[in-house]
């Protein structure tokens, strides 16, 4: 079992998953450290949806669903700087929330409460609709200075590679890959090109072994066997 920090952790969800579906890592992670010591945003599907839908404002919905869960960990761990793991678009979310810059009106400053970032297939340069409404404002605003006060690890899988002339795995991973980026004959996870989720001023890690998804029987970046491979980074 590798040594890793024992500083408290918030998980934040990807884009229209929620908090349950993580329950997985979270299990995972209380192998290393405390489960008292780990939380999981509460994020849920309608968070991301909205009601009546409006999508354009999920990250202000998560973003406060992230600060709440933030201050509660702060107050049951005083002056431990917490690390936040943000699988898939939620990791964009908390690039937004840590640059502490109003976004469509809102405004966070979690200042020293957060020392770490560590982002699971995380697509920072992606054509997406919803999605490039956070990484612009994200790159509009990101200056080299962020990452002296954050640590960001950007971990991505390379797990399955696209090719619009392969098998029907390689062809849907084609279509998805190309869905964030121009090119889908590269490595991903099966959703999120690896190379859509390389951030300059982070550490960008690539594995070999998780997909994206965080359904039952997939290897996904939560699981024990997904998590084993990106732990040291904690």
């Amino acid at each position: 079992m590798k040594a890793v920090p024992q500083n408290p952790v918030v998980i934040i969800p990807g884009v229209l998953f929620w908090d349950s579906l993580y329950d997985v890592m979270k299990d995972a992670l209380a192998l290393y450290i405390p489960k008292e010591k780990i939380a999981i945003a509460p994020v849920s599907l309608v968070d991301w949806i909205g009601f009546p839908p409006s999508p354009e404002k999920s990250t202000n919905r998560v973003m406060k669903a992230v600060d709440g869960a933030i201050r509660t960990m702060e107050r049951k761990f005083p002056g431990e700087p917490i690390t936040l793991v943000a699988h898939s678009g939620g990791g964009s979310v908390a690039m937004v929330y840590l640059l502490e810059k109003p976004f469509q009106g809102d405004v966070y400053t979690p200042g020293n409460r957060v020392g770490k970032l560590i982002t699971l297939g995380t697509p920072f340069h992606t054509h997406e609709y919803y999605a490039k409404i956070k990484t612009d404002f994200i790159f509009k605003y990101l200056q080299t200075d962020f990452f002296r006060r954050y640590l960001v690890i950007s971990v991505a899988s390379d797990k399955y590679i696209g090719n619009s002339q392969g098998s029907f795995v390689e062809k849907m991973c084609y279509k998805f890959y190309q869905s964030v980026q121009d090119d889908g004959n590269v490595g991903g996870d099966g959703i999120v090109p690896a190379k859509s989720c390389f951030l300059d001023g982070a550490e960008n890690v690539t594995i070999a072994d998780a997909e994206h998804l965080p359904t039952p029987h997939t290897r996904w970046y939560g699981t024990k066997e997904g998590v084993e491979q990106w732990i040291q980074w904690l």
